[in-house]
């Protein structure tokens, strides 16, 4: 194992590997760190539309903000 690292640490087609790898890693943590407040978003539209539809059945109007 640490003899196929040293051989990546020494030819250059190992280090275009590490830096995919980096850019991965990079776009993943973004993914993750938007994951949260889009989802957020998305479940307060859905509890908004249910509301609605629980008033519509009800007979009442749909009010939103």
């Amino acid at each position: 194992m640490k003899t196929s690292l040293k051989g990546l640490w020494k030819e250059e087609e190992g280090q275009d590997l590490l830096e995919y790898a980096l850019l991965l890693a990079l776009i993943v943590l973004t993914a993750v760190a938007a994951i949260n407040p889009l989802g957020e978003t998305i479940a307060s539209v859905f509890k908004g539309a249910n509301s609605c539809t629980e008033s519509a059945v009800r007979g009442g109007g749909c009010t939103t903000t």
